[in-house]
């Protein structure tokens, strides 16, 4: 994006504040001079830089609900199902995102999306922090502390776009005049800029916002743990990073740690539901869990609530009930268009492999994360299971019976009698086998509506039927991260924290999701890649066999659909190896080494003069 984008962004964020001060009252047909209210003269009130800093923070829910980049394309989420061709002897056309061929390339509309609003924010971080100087009527501690909140929120949108593109542009000032050169600065540089301004946000910024969901002391600490983890790893040499990075990644966790305790339970972070919609009641919304560290902020007031009006795609509430697949709605005995299942759009489909990572019993993030049972909302009477392949087989559904059943990987239906009526078992519903997930279910005309799991982990009930309108805040930081951060940051140093070796760190987050069989051993699949092996391995942690792996797996339990894993597996340098070995889209597969880049929108290259480079490889 080049500069005359950050000028229009600019813009807009006036104009949006100052129509905010007008007013809808009785007194609308007395006349007012408003003519002389321009930026200029608001910006330097104390009010005006309120307002300033506070118009900061709405295209966090713009840039969060930006996912695709982030979780798809990854051994946790794929773009679509269709990969398995079990039923059908065919595949599905594989989603560019996931195979990352030729049509992975500069014109994807995602990456576009996210570079403006990226930058927009950025611009409008930049508006605040030049303009400062300016406000003499603020008391200086309160001033220095909304600075820092814009500082923050600007180092946290660079850290995003470091990660993804490498050298990128870093504007620092506000922009005042037009410009197309828009030149990219070094990695490492970026770098340095970010970890400046969160050491600054940690000496001013308050321990307790003023208003929940601002930036605080905690939140630039934690954003420190994962900056210096990340440059620690010194992605092609070009971060300037060293292993002190990692020592300070594991002082700046060890602080989040101290400040922020675990919640009791790994569901206790997340709104309360029932599995069943027909028993589903209004639960805890559970965002403001003493864990929460930093979140980006909702509310059932669409006015506060939307994404930013600057953006086309603003909706009015959190998506994230709505995004993860796979959708109930089709199931038999739904009541079509309601909040029972509510919409879902399926973008974020879990892979295969990501459901043999759990210990479907002993951990409870697995009852928690998916739902593995499908109700029917009302009675069908004369249900007919199988339309084309035996129109004579009826059943009746009574309203609250299974209708769908997708077995443990540890567990699978290995009888004829243990299966649906619709493969000529014994059971009025149907039952799935974990190697059946992504088509390949042996019948394609099941009138079950065969799918995998849905993923109910931000499942909020009761809530309006639609793509938005979800009230629950999403969590971007909190301190269950931190232990794993630090986890990480010793495994690279071989040094101990203050609560003992790598090991000790990741056991602690395990154990709050065995609950009561904390101190025991959980199982995964020994080889989740594999669908049909039933062999098992331990995932706890020992000072022995701790390893990136592991802790990559583990990450891959917590934080689930939280924004985070693409950066996970581009930090660590195992993007192309686990993708490879766990997304379930392998024909087509080429990903490859240059794919640990983005490359640059094409929109931004044809903007830029002198034209910016492209990223190698693309």
């Amino acid at each position: 994006m080049n500069k005359i984008h950050i000028r229009r962004y600019s813009f807009w964020i006036a104009a949006a504040l100052l129509l905010s001060q007008s007013s809808c009252k009785d007194d609308f047909l007395v006349e007012k001079p408003v003519s002389t209210l321009t930026t200029d003269t608001y910006y330097k009130t104390a009010a005006g830089f309120e307002d300033l800093v506070k118009a900061c923070y709405p295209l966090l829910r713009n840039i969060h609900q930006n996912r695709v980049l982030v979780l798809n394309g990854t051994d946790v989420f794929a773009s679509s199902t269709g990969w398995n061709p079990n039923a059908n002897g065919t595949v599905g056309q594989p989603p560019a995102i996931d195979v990352y061929d030729t049509r992975f390339n500069a014109n994807i509309g995602e990456l576009q999306s996210l570079w403006q609003l990226l930058y927009a924010e950025i611009a409008r971080t930049n508006t605040a922090i030049s303009r400062a100087p300016g406000i003499t009527t603020m008391a200086p501690a309160l001033k220095d502390a909304r600075v820092s909140e814009a500082k923050f929120l600007r180092a946290l949108a660079l850290f995003y776009a470091v990660q993804q593109w490498g050298d990128i542009p870093m504007p620092l000032e506000e922009e005042t005049t037009p410009s197309k050169d828009f030149p990219r600065v070094a990695s490492a540089e970026v770098y340095k800029q970010i970890i400046a301004d969160l050491l600054e946000c940690e000496a001013k910024l308050p321990v307790t916002a003023s208003n929940y969901g601002r930036a605080t002391k905690g939140a630039a600490q934690f954003l420190l743990a994962r900056v210096y983890l990340t440059r620690g790893w010194n992605f092609n040499n070009a971060l300037g990073g060293s292993n002190a990075d990692f020592d300070a990644a594991v002082q700046y966790a060890d602080k989040v740690i101290s400040a922020y305790p675990l919640a009791a339970n790994y569901k206790d972070l997340f709104p309360t539901h029932s599995k069943n919609p027909i028993n589903q009641y209004k639960g805890a919304q559970n965002d403001k869990n003493a864990e929460i560290v930093f979140s980006v902020q909702y509310s059932s007031d669409v006015l506060t609530s939307r994404t930013d009006a600057a953006f086309p795609q603003a909706q009015p509430g959190s998506d994230l009930h709505s995004r993860f697949g796979a959708s109930g709605e089709g199931l038999p005995g739904t009541k079509g268009r309601t909040s029972d299942y509510n919409r879902c759009l399926s973008i974020h489909n879990p892979t295969a492999a990501i459901y043999r990572m759990f210990d479907p019993e002993n951990d409870t993030r697995y009852a928690h994360n998916f739902n593995v049972v499908g109700y029917a909302l009302q009675a069908v009477n004369n249900f007919r299971p199988l339309p084309l392949t035996n129109p004579s087989l009826t059943i009746n559904i009574a309203q609250g019976d299974t209708v769908l059943y997708c077995r443990p990987w540890n567990k699978p239906a290995l009888t004829q009698a243990e299966r649906g009526v619709d493969l000529g078992g014994t059971k009025k519903y149907a039952v799935v086998n974990t190697n059946e997930f992504g088509g390949g279910y042996p019948i394609i005309n099941s009138g079950f509506q065969i799918s995998q799991p849905m993923m109910w982990k931000f499942w909020e009930p009761n809530i309006p039927y639609g793509d938005s309108y979800g009230t629950t805040n999403e969590i971007l930081f909190r301190s269950a991260e931190a232990y794993l951060i630090a986890a990480e940051a010793l495994v690279k140093s071989g040094k101990n924290g203050s609560l003992g070796g790598a090991d000790v760190y990741y056991n602690r987050v395990l154990d709050r999701a065995l609950g009561a069989k904390k101190g025991t051993v959980p199982f995964r699949a020994a080889a989740p890649e594999d669908q049909t092996s039933l062999a098992t391995a331990s995932y706890r942690a020992t000072p022995g066999n701790i390893t990136i792996d592991m802790i990559l797996d583990e990450r891959a339990r917590e934080f689930m659909g939280e924004y985070d894993r693409w950066f996970d597996l581009k930090r660590t340098g195992k993007l192309v190896e686990r993708v490879k070995k766990y997304n379930p889209w392998k024909t087509g597969q080429s990903i490859s080494d240059i794919h640990y880049l983005r490359p640059i929108p094409q929109g931004e290259i044809d903007l830029s003069f002198p034209k910016m480079s492209q990223n190698p490889g693309y």
